[in-house]
């Protein structure tokens, strides 16, 4: 009996689409293109529910006719190549012909569209590959494509997609991506009603700055460099514009995203020594190269690309970017336009016939060694004080070997600190040392989780407000746990455009600015939907900001305090991010050095 038969389309689709369609982000990247190969001048993007909901992209690009708005749900249905030789000169976003048939597999789909010569539009709805209606509208000249109820046939993708504010992270993420390599469209987004991102057209530093803000403009230094195998433009962050972590990095090539470890380890080779280890610095690179040197057929996705000459290239990107920071720290050359300067007379040896010349008087009998005279001599004042010192220390300071080591107590109520860093206490089993840092960490960290719990923090206000400006993406983030930030003691209140006005801080001792701005990129690279992943993140940030830093010196009662407080915690052996706390040296281990 034959076994092996063909799927159906629908089938079909759906597996193409586990590629493809990945999350709402997926559909948004995915219909952007289009739009841009249909060369349109402005693209709007509206989302409900980050996309679960509905997902609406709009654009006045060349549209479609009836046949082929109906034709372009099929699969491996495309205009951008007709043979095989075209992959090797593409010149569009999309090629493959699986994006719409994907999309329509595990969507319901409408399209309104019309072109240019047409009177009239059509209008296409879809449900899970099928068609069902198709009908004549009045409709302007592009394309708007409607998704609606993503995964619904699919009910395990639909479970396991993220959080609402993970998955408009990722929207946005791939909203910039597609609005940064095209400066000379007009770009929209909006989520929810309300407006997100409006980005007019300019030139490409224009459009960074419309995305990241005019902080992050001021930091970059333009890139430009042309060879016969490349031309290499954009811009990289002069060198105190690195970061630890999350820094804007992007390289396109022939207008397309794309990820490539190799490219940015040059990028970074170039900065070698000039920032600390582990920093990243902001960089905006765009590659032109022939397409027929370039392989983008590799994944779906078409962010891994295959260069033919990749070793070469490595090269010229890092001189391209030494060359930028070499003109940034050039010594200025010296300037022989003297022109409507003051004249500075000249020297006139003749002028100078009266003036005498300086003489130095040296005494040739002089000896340093020899002794001087009783009348100068000063008094040795340094043994009575080192008396009187000495005499002190040892009624006073000097702790008896009964308090060092007690035999009655598990740990002694005398502490030594060692370098600013680490408290020693002599207990039972041997000696106890403390990182005071991560100790003071752990005891903040605990305290502001109770605080989120219990709703109990005190906010103490700022005699001036601090403002708060963050690009488009990093606004969204803050407005949606804005809750929880005030529940640490932070009173922010939204402006719009971004902005935020910080009015009240928990403390005294921190940057209420840098603090917020901390949450926002720690709570980005963490990836869950439960609150307590959430409360972790802003606790464990605020409470690194306000831990005693090393080298601080503390006195012996805050020594002790410090030592109580954590050991009341709930677990005093390790920091919120899992690094050792304390560390015993046992009796043991003490009388083996000695051996």
């Amino acid at each position: 009996m034959d076994i092996i038969h063909l799927l159906p389309d629908s089938v079909a689709n759906q597996i193409a689409a586990g590629e493809v369609v990945q999350r709402p982000a997926s559909v948004i990247k995915e219909l952007m293109e289009n739009a841009v190969d249909a060369g349109a001048s402005t693209i709007d993007v509206l989302v409900q529910d980050a996309g679960r909901t509905s997902i609406q992209v709009i654009d006045d690009g060349k549209g479609m006719s009836e046949t082929d708005a109906r034709m372009a749900f099929e699969r491996h249905a495309t205009s951008k190549i007709a043979k095989a030789e075209d992959l090797f000169k593409l010149c569009t976003m999309g090629f493959r012909g699986e994006a719409l048939a994907s999309i329509a597999a595990v969507a319901q789909v409408k399209l309104t569209t019309r072109t240019a010569d047409q009177d009239v539009g059509v209008q296409l709805y879809l449900e899970g590959s099928h068609v069902i209606s198709q009908e004549v509208c009045s409709c302007p000249v592009g394309a708007n494509f409607e998704v609606s109820n993503l995964f619904f046939n699919v009910p395990a993708r639909r479970k396991f997609l993220k959080s609402n504010q993970t998955e408009l992270n990722n929207i946005i993420q791939d909203f910039e991506r597609i609005a940064l390599v095209n400066p000379s469209v007009s770009f929209s987004l909006s989520s929810g009603g309300n407006r997100l991102m409006q980005l007019p057209a300019g030139s490409h530093l224009q459009r960074i700055v419309g995305i990241f803000g005019k902080k992050l403009g001021e930091q970059l230094l333009p890139l430009q460099v042309e060879t016969s195998l490349v031309k290499i433009s954009g811009f990289v962050g002069k060198p105190e514009a690195a970061r630890k972590k999350n820094s804007s990095q992007y390289l396109f090539v022939n207008g397309r995203f794309m990820r490539h470890p190799r490219f940015h380890y040059a990028v970074m080779e170039a900065f070698n020594h000039l920032i600390p280890d582990g920093d990243q610095v902001p960089y905006f690179i765009f590659f032109q190269v022939d397409p027929a040197n370039i392989d983008v057929n590799i994944h779906p996705t078409k962010t891994e690309i295959k260069f033919e000459n990749e070793q070469e290239i490595w090269s010229i990107i890092v001189a391209a970017v030494r060359d930028a920071l070499g003109k940034f720290n050039a010594v200025p050359t010296i300037d022989f336009d003297v022109e409507g300067r003051p004249d500075i007379p000249a020297y006139d040896a003749k002028g100078l016939t009266d003036v005498k010349v300086p003489r130095v008087q040296v005494n040739p009998s002089y000896n340093p060694f020899a002794s001087r005279s009783e009348s100068r001599k000063p008094e040795r004042q340094w043994e009575k004080l080192y008396e009187q010192a000495t005499a002190s220390q040892n009624t006073q300071n000097t702790p008896s070997t009964q308090n060092l080591f007690p035999d009655s107590q598990e740990m002694s109520s005398q502490h030594f600190q060692y370098k600013g860093q680490y408290i020693l206490t002599a207990v039972q089993s041997g000696l106890m040392m403390v990182d005071q840092r991560r100790a003071h960490v752990r005891i903040l960290y605990e305290r502001y989780m109770k605080q989120m719990r219990e709703h109990t923090a005190a906010t103490q206000g700022l005699l001036f407000p601090e403002l708060l400006e963050l690009s488009p993406s990093d606004a969204v983030l803050l407005t949606s746990i804005l809750d929880d930030v005030r529940a640490l003691g932070f009173d922010i209140t939204p402006l719009g455009g971004g902005a935020f006005s910080i009015v009240g801080t928990p403390s005294e001792q921190i940057n209420p600015v840098a603090v917020v701005q901390q949450m926002v990129e720690s709570v980005k690279m963490q990836d869950g939907n439960h609150d307590d992943a959430l409360h972790h993140q802003l606790a464990l940030v605020l409470a690194q900001n306000n831990a005693i830093e090393v080298g601080e010196v503390l006195t012996p009662i805050q020594m002790e305090t410090l030592i109580g407080d954590l050991f009341q915690c709930e677990n005093p052996n390790l920091s919120p991010n899992g690094k050792t706390i304390l560390t015993i040296l046992t009796q043991e281990m003490i009388d083996k050095m000695f051996n």
